[in-house]
């Protein structure tokens, strides 16, 4: 008698598993950039983006200034990877919750940028500037010239990075929780700059 009830709870057990299973939402996996136009995204300043054989690109204008290209929804919670190539001085980036004054940008960027130079590290624009930077032993992950992978995960007031699968920064920061707004890619003043993009996958949690 004892073996049936044993049974029949494992039973009941596995039935309430494979209903839980099938009625949790799937998180919601956003592609971000469609390959094919700048549908979704306003272009902020007067440097270039635009779409060639299927990538994003940005590029540095004669103005040589601030650029940025951001998604006109905003995102709160996400996990998010892209990947980018650069071009001679890929100084770039890619920024969360935040929003636009014309080019003047109130956010977090997770770094975009030549070697030795704090790419996966967060810095905040026109606030408390870097919040982490990379120590030197980690700096050897960027493939200068080649396409490199950069993950984002950001849930409440928690902030990871991972650049080509290593781990960067993992951190919370209390200002961060309350950010809200849109994803963005920079292109940094000083002109010479180029990048690729492509593979924008956001996943909200």
């Amino acid at each position: 008698m004892k073996a049936r009830f044993r049974l029949a709870t494992l039973i009941l057990a596995a039935f309430a598993a494979v209903f839980l299973i099938s009625t949790t939402p799937a998180k919601k996996k956003v592609k971000l950039f469609n390959g094919k136009n700048l549908d979704g995204w306003k272009i902020h300043g007067t440097e270039k983006w635009y779409v060639e054989d299927g990538l994003l690109v940005c590029e540095s204008g004669p103005d040589k200034a601030y650029g940025y290209l951001s998604t006109d929804k905003f995102y709160k919670n996400f996990d998010l990877t892209v990947e980018f190539q650069q071009e001679a001085n890929g100084n770039s980036g890619i920024f969360f919750r935040s929003t636009f004054e014309g080019t003047k940008v109130s956010g977090w960027q997770v770094e975009v940028a030549p070697p030795n130079h704090d790419s996966g590290g967060v810095y905040e624009s026109y606030g408390r500037g870097w919040l982490k930077q990379i120590p030197d032993e980690e700096e050897g992950y960027l493939k200068m010239g080649e396409w490199n992978k950069m993950r984002i995960r950001v849930e409440g007031d928690h902030v990871q990075t991972w650049l080509n699968g290593h781990p960067m920064v993992d951190f919370e920061d209390e200002k961060i929780g309350k950010g809200e707004g849109a994803i963005a890619l920079q292109i940094h003043d000083g002109g010479g700059i180029k990048v690729r993009w492509k593979n924008l996958i956001l996943t909200q949690i």
